[in-house]
């Protein structure tokens, strides 16, 4: 489905080609004509999957779940993956019809393909989504969606230039719980809120390990990316290892703590600004004993201009991850593990009417990419709301290498410091360049 027959059919032309169709001789089911609550294949988005890992298969029933949709197509550079990702595809439509592409970029030059659904390794999300800008199709990219704050200003840019919708995979925006929460914030119902709390998990320490051989049909090369080379280490890259190195993921930080800094953002209005000063303190792996490059516990303070202050604790188990709102009246909680939400008074959550979707169920983020694809309006999570979200965390991060407390202009986007300015991007590798 192009984007011109969206905009562009009015009703007098959808009425003569229903009528065309009804009228003709072939006997056609009724699927076929978009009726008894189906969608005609002729007005369905049509989908690529670009990284078929475990992320992509969390995700996956969401989409699949939108009936005015189809997946024409799915690439990934390793064999195993690309072949059950088509079996998948092949199952749910009862058909043989979707195509595979080691290389995403022969994917992206399918006419065909109105969107993509991008959920390769965090590296490749910036790079990817770009490159699906250019070849003119909209866009879901799971989060993080940029790896550096430059990478993160490119893809905004990208996309306007571009005119691609474009839709972060921080689906805390759209599940009930946290839209309630921002709602309690935004009507003054815990007071001012001069406080945001943030949890994300301890990090893991990796012991080292020596190269090894590639795997048969994995595409290394590829899978690297962007990413300087390295040998294939498997403890650095299965079993998602590679969320700990600061070329591959950046830690829990960057990987879980961009929800929590959307939400705030979101929650405070703040989505094309930002914070102005950073400051924390954090424990490091054993460099003698472990490989692992990201913290392990931490404690990480951002303030606004305004003085409200956002505080990330990396610390606890992966089951304890939480975001707060501090107000001088109260304050409102969501359990990110298990979506239950708590207040003080608790008279607050008297006034939540509707439950609505956990953030498992991605289904209503995708509903809002696919309407805004259809009405050209910007997502609930566009670019500029996403960059900001994220470079909070990546500030955060520099901050904590560096061991120094930083200023940050957000209107310029750069620091005071000249040696923080150097690390807001990187050299990528060849041929990756944005």
């Amino acid at each position: 489905m192009k984007k011109t027959n969206i905009n562009r059919m009015n009703r007098r032309e959808f009425l003569r080609r229903t009528a065309a169709l009804v009228t003709a001789p072939t006997i056609l089911p009724a699927s076929a004509l978009g009726l008894n609550g189906t969608v005609a294949p002729s007005n369905r988005i049509v989908f690529g999957c670009i990284g078929i890992g475990n992320r992509a298969r969390h995700v996956m029933p969401s989409f699949l779940a939108q009936t005015d949709i189809v997946f024409a197509a799915v690439s990934d550079c390793r064999e195993d993956r690309l072949k059950s990702a088509k079996e998948i595809m092949d199952a749910h439509y009862g058909n043989k019809d979707c195509r595979m592409y080691s290389d995403f970029r022969e994917l992206l030059a399918q006419q065909d393909i109105d969107a993509v659904f991008i959920a390769t390794g965090d590296r490749w999300h910036t790079t990817a989504s770009i490159y699906a800008a250019r070849a003119g199709k909209d866009i879901y990219s799971e989060k993080p969606v940029s790896m550096t704050i430059s990478e993160g200003r490119s893809l905004v840019e990208a996309c306007r230039r571009y005119n691609a919708i474009f839709q972060a995979g921080t689906q805390r925006r759209s599940a009930g719980s946290y839209r309630f929460a921002a709602g309690m914030v935004r009507q003054g119902k815990v007071g001012r809120v001069h406080t945001v709390e943030m949890q994300v998990w301890t990090g893991p320490t990796i012991p080292y390990d020596r190269p090894a051989v590639v795997p048969k049909g994995w595409d290394y090369d590829t899978w690297l990316g962007p990413v300087q080379w390295h040998p294939f280490v498997p403890k650095r890259v299965e079993g998602g290892n590679w969320n700990y190195f600061w070329d591959m993921g950046d830690g829990p930080i960057i990987g879980m703590g961009c929800h929590y800094t959307d939400q705030m953002q979101w929650a405070l209005g703040r989505d094309h600004t930002g914070p102005v000063e950073f400051e924390g303190q954090c424990t490091w792996p054993d460099p003698i004993k472990f490989m692992s490059e990201t913290p392990v516990t931490g404690e990480v303070r951002c303030r606004y201009g305004d003085g409200i202050v956002g505080v990330m604790y990396q610390r606890k188990a992966f089951a304890d991850r939480y975001i707060r709102y501090v107000g001088d009246e109260g304050w409102i909680q969501v359990d990110d593990h298990t979506d239950v939400v708590t207040a003080e008074p608790k008279s607050i959550l008297n006034l939540r009417a509707v439950a609505g979707s956990s953030w498992i169920n991605a289904g209503d983020h995708v509903r809002n990419l696919l309407d805004s694809i259809r009405s050209r309006r910007p997502t609930i999570c566009h670019p500029e709301a996403a960059h900001r979200a994220q470079t909070i965390c990546q500030a955060m991060n520099i901050g904590l290498r560096l061991g120094r407390k930083l200023r940050w202009d957000p209107e310029k986007e750069r620091f005071d410091l000249e040696e923080a300015n150097q690390m807001r991007q990187r050299e990528p590798r060849a041929p990756w360049y944005i």
